[in-house]
């Protein structure tokens, strides 16, 4: 766990599209119990704590990662301390600061049901069966299940698995994809679950899997981190689509205000396309590049959002 004061050299920008209508359903409010100011349960702990705790990915790169001093850095967390900007707003608290919490695949959402955490910042699915139990940001980046594989492999779609060894992290939705595939095209796979993206990228590497499956994204950041292009390659068809979005606690109206107002806000400054280039183009602070240009749709998704800012109420 790290704790540090709220980073203010520079005022954060963010990303993000559509908003996940679905997912943003505040239901259950009228169970919740606000404190005697008003706020939300999540909103008068942090006013009561100063302190507002951000989930964190160890190996989720660009999204949630640590840099060469072990400290948490990527979009989601840049998008995150966004969100604690406003919440300062929100409870009148100019110097709240930020404990680093960290989680996995696994435990990532009951460290929000539990509230271990408030906002989760990595690499999330949002999803309509995940929305049952938190509630999500906006879109924040789309991603699909891919393959890595050796780059002398001749694997490159489902057929070419048959009766083959995958890698897949624990607790993800890549690891559902990849039994709906198994199923789908009967090919009587061999799928190994590790606890976080990194063992995972181990296990292909010393050769104990023929494919690592996760989202494309995460394939080319790891690919990059460990300079490994000549050694792996990403390939195949989407096998599912995995639309990205920032966790938090849900049936609480006010918090995801806060959250969508956020957005909003970032997505009014026109800067959506430099920050998606700082984490997805330029060079990242740990050194690597991973040359990852803005799809068609998620640029699209930050029109959506900007044009959405002169028609708000909000």
């Amino acid at each position: 766990m790290h704790q540090s004061p709220r980073r203010t050299g520079s005022r954060p920008i963010g990303a993000v599209g559509l908003l996940l209508t679905a997912c943003l359903l505040a239901t259950g409010a009228s169970a919740q119990t606000a404190d005697s100011e008003g706020l939300s349960p999540t909103l008068a702990n942090i006013k009561q704590t100063h302190v507002v705790r951000l989930g964190y990915r160890e190996s989720s790169p660009p999204f949630s990662f640590l840099d060469p001093s072990n400290r948490p850095i990527g979009y989601s967390l840049e998008l995150c301390e966004a969100i604690v900007e406003e919440i300062g707003i929100e409870v009148d608290d100019a110097n709240l600061k930020i404990e680093y919490v960290k989680v996995t695949s696994d435990d990532r959402i009951p460290a929000v049901t539990q509230n271990k955490i408030d906002l989760e910042c990595g690499s999330t699915t949002a999803n309509a069966e995940r929305a049952k139990l938190v509630a999500f940001s906006p879109l924040m980046f789309v991603a699909g299940t891919k393959l890595m594989v050796p780059k002398a492999s001749t694997i490159s779609a489902p057929a070419d698995l048959k009766g083959k060894t995958v890698v897949v992290t624990k607790g993800t939705t890549n690891e559902q994809a990849m039994h709906n595939v198994d199923k789908k095209f009967s090919l009587g796979l061999n799928i190994v679950a590790s606890p976080d993206h990194e063992q995972s990228y181990q296990m292909l590497v010393d050769g104990k899997a023929d494919a690592f499956a996760t989202d494309d994204i995460l394939l080319y950041g790891l690919i990059a981190r460990h300079k490994s292009q000549d050694k792996f390659k990403v390939t195949g068809e989407y096998l599912s689509y995995d639309p990205y979005g920032i966790m938090f606690r849900k049936g609480e109206p006010q918090l995801t205000a806060v959250v969508e107002r956020t957005f909003r806000k970032l997505g009014s400054n026109r800067d959506l396309i430099p920050l998606y280039n700082k984490w997805f183009v330029a060079r990242l602070p740990t050194g690597e590049k991973l040359n990852v240009s803005i799809s068609p749709q998620l640029e699209e998704a930050f029109k959506v959002l900007d044009d959405t800012q002169g028609t708000s109420n909000n």
